[in-house]
């Protein structure tokens, strides 16, 4: 049985109620674990008072500030779990961004300043956040994160993300190789497109939708639900020989050809 009893998990990137990362809260909190979350902020404190009010059923032992292009952030993010747990188990990394209108048009114009957006915040935060939980997992433990199949295949408009989604991946792979001795796994998970705030921001992204659900073996698309229990499964130690690797939840839509 799925036991995360005595778990402590960090939860970043939840901005509302359809974000993937709430999915993987709740099942986190359905099986027991100790939740933290972190929250983006900004000038008028919305993201955190919306974060707060919805993670509030979740009872989070840790609710903090963290923008993962701020070091100083990052550090007191940690050190808030050092001191109230001592410890860290399961560390989920939920964190994408590119500019809208990168997420349109000739993937040749995306500009310099928003390619290093897109690489710094999409895929350098994993390793940045990696490194910081790195001592604080001195029993072991799990590192998780989101992708999507424009990082090995082209979809339309996905463009900067599908490249940044890629060197995620790629990071995903080398974690597992340094971690590895310390018991630490690292996965990700590509789910399929689901209607997410930052899903909203790519061109098409109903059309996309539609296409999974007629193409998909299971002739449908996924739910935070299923990507929640997806994530549940590779935190626990029903997981403990997988690492290094990247699990497709996208009602089998991968596997097709024409």
């Amino acid at each position: 049985m799925l036991d995360l009893t005595g778990k402590n998990a960090l939860v970043t990137g939840i901005a509302n109620n359809r974000s993937i990362a709430w999915g993987i809260a709740q099942q986190l909190h359905k099986a027991g674990a100790n939740l933290g979350v972190t929250f983006l902020p900004d000038d008028k404190g919305r993201f955190e008072k919306k974060v707060g009010d919805l993670v509030e059923p979740l009872q989070p032992s840790i609710f903090v500030p963290c923008n993962v292009q701020d070091d100083d952030q990052i550090a007191g993010t940690f050190q808030a779990i050092a001191d109230q747990w001592g410890k860290l188990d399961i560390l989920i990394h939920c964190l994408a961004f590119a500019h809208k209108e990168d997420l349109t048009g000739d993937f040749s114009a995306t500009g310099r300043d928003s390619f290093k957006t897109a690489l710094e915040i999409s895929s350098y935060s994993l390793p940045r956040l990696a490194q910081a939980a790195k001592p604080l997992m001195s029993e072991g433990g799990a590192i998780l994160t989101l992708t999507y199949l424009g990082s090995v295949k082209v979809t339309p408009n996905y463009n900067v993300m599908g490249v940044a989604k890629a060197a995620l991946e790629s990071s995903v792979r080398y974690l597992a190789a340094e971690l590895g001795p310390q018991n630490i796994r690292v996965n990700a998970i590509s789910a399929g497109p689901i209607r997410t705030l930052a899903s909203s921001a790519i061109g098409g992204i109903l059309d996309m939708i539609r296409h999974v659900e007629a193409t998909a073996p299971l002739g449908r698309t996924v739910t935070q639900t299923e990507v929640g229990n997806a994530a549940a499964f590779l935190c626990s130690d029903l997981a403990s020989g997988i690492t290094g690797q990247v699990i497709y939840v996208d009602a089998g839509y991968e596997i097709m050809g024409l």
